[in-house]
């Protein structure tokens, strides 16, 4: 993911329990709708094993599927929104926005959102030689997945008071690569743009919105992110408030970061949904994760803590929506 840091002018309960790791859906501990931080992990390991989930490969196509089959299990109202887009050299790309609805016929919802692609390019690998190879994405991309297919599986076991869309996007890593001469900063987050400018259902609303981004970390840290603060505070100290509640105060810490490009600006920017971030950025170590767009963002960087402390706040946020 991310990103440059967006100009100025735009920068205006469930406990969890421990149950066996599963690829689709074997071992999810069931009739339990506590988050569970190993069924988390299972999900970032099965997307893993697919390999690199590039846009135009394989591994992206059979994952796309994986995902579909799997949230069929708790919802029969899944679509895939297929798109065309551009990269930023020009190359065409086709996308694939999977969504799956839980009372859909529900007009107060919440939306719940992560990307699902890996980035084409380590471009901020440490060894140069690496700047052109896939990243396998088990943080940036597979974690906020894993967390949003384990927060599917409670909410097919105790519904809550409002509908629920969890939106798995696609494009979001696609942007430019370092070494490029250009400077656009829309050459991320193609999934979201296109779905903010045409939602899966016409007219599509929600309440709030949450995006999950690199959310698996060991050490991760989620601050008030300054476009979420931008464009939705009154969700952030939702979230904070509620991790804070939880006892998660050292991951969903106070501080304030930079604002970020994410594809939560496009869900606020076009959609008017007002959508905060969840994202591990700590400005003591200099922004994003070590492994980020590097070659060792791999399974062995994920933290199963991490991950239910991000699922069970987010968990503990739509539960508690009357």
């Amino acid at each position: 993911m991310k990103r440059t840091l967006i100009a100025a002018a735009v920068l205006l309960m469930a406990a969890f329990s421990c149950g066996g790791e599963q690829g689709m859906g074997r071992g999810t501990p069931q009739g339990l709708a506590e988050f569970d931080a190993a069924s988390a992990y299972g999900f970032v390991k099965k997307q893993v094993e697919f390999g690199p989930r590039v846009p135009g490969t394989p591994a992206h196509a059979a994952c796309a599927d994986w995902f579909v089959k799997t949230l069929r299990q708790w919802t029969p109202d899944v679509v895939v929104q297929e798109f065309k887009a551009k990269a930023y050299d020009g190359r065409p790309l086709e996308g694939k926005n999977i969504v799956a609805s839980f009372d859909k016929d529900k007009t107060d919802r919440v939306l719940l959102c992560a990307h699902w692609d890996s980035r084409p390019f380590a471009d901020h690998d440490p060894d140069p030689a690496n700047h052109f190879k896939p990243v396998m994405g088990a943080n940036d991309g597979a974690s906020g997945v894993a967390v949003l297919l384990e927060i599917a599986r409670c909410l097919s076991i105790k519904k809550p008071a409002l509908g629920v869309d969890i939106l798995l996007l696609d494009l979001e890593d696609f942007g430019e690569h370092r070494n490029w001469s250009g400077n656009s900063q829309d050459s991320w987050a193609l999934g979201s743009q296109h779905w903010a400018k045409n939602p899966h259902r016409p007219g599509y609303k929600a309440r709030f919105g949450i995006l999950l981004d690199m959310v698996g970390g060991a050490g991760a840290v989620f601050p008030r992110e300054g476009t979420s603060l931008y464009y939705a505070p009154a969700v952030v100290k939702k979230v904070w408030d509620v991790a804070r509640g939880l006892g998660l105060g050292r991951y969903f810490i106070e501080t304030e970061s930079d604002p970020l490009i994410d594809d939560h600006v496009y869900i606020n920017r076009f959609a008017r949904i007002p959508t905060a971030d969840i994202i591990d950025y700590d400005s003591r170590r200099g922004g994003f994760p070590e492994s980020w767009h590097t070659v060792g963002d791999t399974l062995d960087k994920i933290d199963r803590d991490t991950l239910a402390a991000a699922g069970r706040t987010v968990l503990a946020v739509v539960y508690q929506e009357k």
